[in-house]
């Protein structure tokens, strides 16, 4: 079996991708526009291929074509490397404010973010002390309308988009505490908004009650949910201010200014 060197980098396997990956990086050397022609040369790619390729690029977003045979990197890369940075920073920020708040309540400390009509879990504080068995581990995700963050992230959503949601999802539900009809679920979304926090009430998972407060960036805008789980009878709402005053601090970790 042939040994691989550490030290050289890897490639990929199948042609089209690394072919893909070479436009790219000859796109992301250039502020302008450049020509097809120019592209190919470059790329060391017959024209075809190299419009086949860049073609389907375009099709996905991850290239733009401003006028007829030129081509740019595009948006999508944007609005992934925005998606990542966004997560990792928020997961630095958060780390050490999520163990402080577990030592303090001793149960579940759980970081998500949105991510469509899901939230995903990129983060958590526990320990077997607690009592709880981690139901969704890290990469987990959840329906939005069935838990505390996702919640939030509704609540700062407008109305339309709200509907659009429900008719989306159908608002299924997993227990019967969960808010399958719309009426109900924007009557609790606007206690949210009124109160700043959002509870699951074993609507999730029987048994298991949250509450969360938002985590803000540098321009105001709501990037993750900071979440305590707990055994239904044990949730303590003593827990709140200390939960919310640790989502703020996270929240100015990341340059949140709060008016």
């Amino acid at each position: 079996m042939r040994k691989t060197d550490p030290t050289t980098p890897a490639t990929p396997t199948v042609q089209v991708i690394e072919r893909m990956f070479t436009l790219i990086d000859i796109l992301a050397a250039r502020e302008d526009a450049m020509s097809l022609k120019e592209i190919s040369e470059k790329a060391g790619l017959h024209a075809s291929t190299t419009h086949r390729i860049l073609n389907d690029l375009a099709t996905g977003r991850f290239v733009d074509r401003p006028q007829s045979g030129t081509y740019r990197l595009g948006m999508r890369l944007l609005e992934l490397g925005n998606l990542v940075k966004n997560r990792l920073n928020v997961r630095d920020a958060a780390v050490a404010p999520m163990h402080e708040l577990h030592r303090m309540t001793q149960q579940p400390i759980n970081l998500s973010m949105r991510q469509g009509d899901e939230i995903v879990y990129i983060e958590r504080a526990f320990s077997e002390r607690s009592g709880m068995q981690v139901i969704r581990a890290i990469g987990g995700r959840a329906p939005l309308h069935l838990t505390s963050v996702g919640k939030l992230f509704l609540a700062s959503d407008d109305p339309h988009k709200i509907r659009a949601y429900a008719a989306r999802t159908g608002l299924s539900g997993h227990t019967k505490n969960s808010l399958t009809q719309l009426p109900a679920l924007e009557r609790e979304l606007a206690r949210v908004k009124r109160e700043g926090y959002a509870n699951d009430n074993e609507e999730l998972e029987l048994g298991v009650r949250c509450m969360a407060a938002g985590i803000y960036d540098d321009q105001g805008r709501l990037v993750a949910g900071l979440s305590v789980s707990a055994p239904a009878g044990r949730m303590d709402e003593t827990w709140l201010p200390r939960l919310k005053s640790t989502a703020e601090e996270i929240s100015h970790r990341l340059g949140f200014q709060s008016r």
